[in-house]
């Protein structure tokens, strides 16, 4: 008896000499347009149909024995070989829908795939998979200055996060209530319809994937969080720089198992004097003519206040000074950096006549006048 079955090199719209790659390629689109999730709820059953039917034809394409049979014998080389279930097994759809994130080891290809677009292959019941569900993080900027940074500083932070409800601590269910098991989905979290040897799972619309209910808190509504004003003493340790981020464990936001992070930003405020360089600070320094011709010594401001630091005779504008260990820590190596003292020479504007007479002499001495 001739099989009614449509062509599946038609169902794909390729040659009987595709290749693999023009395979893959022609299901992964008909994939993404015919997925009952992506089309209009009229157009629903129809989709599922098409779906079904492209997706039985890559599973015998894509697998070299199956296509060999079917090219040699049509549907009835497969029919007679495979059941439904066979046809599919074995089927490479690693790459298929490989934008949609990468699959887990321990099951079938086949069904990981397919279960990123919400559904489950031969009714199988798939448990949803346990994870911790923390509360969201929270990002907090905070402003020291300079000298905070290089030396460390406690800092007091005000902020707003959610925390578990006073009154239902957490449970999101009125005090002395428990929760039930949801009727609609049985405890599942996912309300299921057939769809041949498909089965389409959604998350259930009334216990919203819990899969069990119970009588709202009347002070959270059923949230299990309420919003508070929180105070933290902050160690800002030694060596931070602009851009900086701490991480506080557990000080973000509740979320049904577990607390967030606090993510403190760092901003250091622009200096009057110092410009950081690294874990170097630099400084410019002014010098008169006499200063820097004669030499002497001066004081020089740092992050832990003055200090001397001679100067030689004879010293020429841009030149640099190291002050060791008058920098900032490294957070990670402790390594204390320098200072950087950058010479500029003052050059007076205004003289007296005697002043102009002296440097009028200098110059004749020099021959320079």
């Amino acid at each position: 008896m001739m099989s009614t079955k449509k062509d599946y090199y038609e169902i794909l719209g390729v040659s009987r000499n595709a290749s693999v790659d023009e395979i893959k390629k022609a299901y992964r689109q008909l994939a993404l347009q015919f997925h009952p999730d992506r089309v209009p709820p009229e157009k629903k059953k129809e989709a599922e149909e098409k779906f079904k039917e492209i997706s039985e034809a890559y599973a015998v394409l894509s697998d070299p024995e199956k296509k060999r049979l079917y090219d040699q014998y049509g549907h009835a080389g497969i029919d007679s070989r495979f059941s439904t279930e066979d046809i599919f097994r074995g089927a490479d759809f690693s790459t298929i829908f490989k934008d949609l994130g990468g699959f887990g080891s321990g099951e079938s290809i086949f069904e990981e795939i397919f279960s990123d677009f919400g559904f489950d292959f031969f009714g199988t019941q798939r448990t949803k998979r346990s994870r911790k569900r923390r509360g969201e993080d929270i990002n907090y900027e905070i402003e020291v200055s300079l000298e905070d940074s290089a030396k460390g500083i406690e800092k007091t932070v005000e902020f707003q996060r959610l925390e578990a409800c006073s009154q239902c601590k957490g449970t999101g269910l009125q005090p002395g209530t428990t929760k039930t098991t949801c009727s609609t989905c049985r405890g599942r979290g996912m309300v299921s319809s057939g769809l041949g040897f498909i089965t389409l799972s959604q998350t259930c619309p009334n216990c919203g994937g819990e899969g069990v209910i119970g009588s709202k808190c009347g002070k959270c509504r059923g949230r299990g969080r309420e919003v508070v004003n929180k105070v933290l003493k902050v160690n800002i340790p030694a060596g931070v720089d602009n851009g900086s981020v701490l991480r506080l464990r557990g000080e973000g936001n509740f979320g049904v198992d577990d607390y967030g992070d606090l993510y403190l930003h760092i901003n250091v405020r622009k200096h009057p004097l110092f410009e950081r360089i690294g874990n170097d600070i630099k400084y410019k320094i002014k010098l008169s003519i006499v200063k820097a011709t004669l030499g002497g010594e001066i004081d020089v401001p740092t992050l832990n206040g003055k200090v001397k630091m001679s100067i030689p005779a004879g010293t020429q504008p841009s030149t640099i000074f190291r002050l060791r260990g008058k920098g900032i820590v490294d957070l990670r190596t402790k390594r204390v950096g320098d200072e950087l003292v950058e010479v500029d020479i003052e050059i007076p504007k205004k003289l007296t006549p005697k002043e102009k007479n002296l440097l009028i002499e200098l110059g004749k001495l020099r021959g320079e006048l």
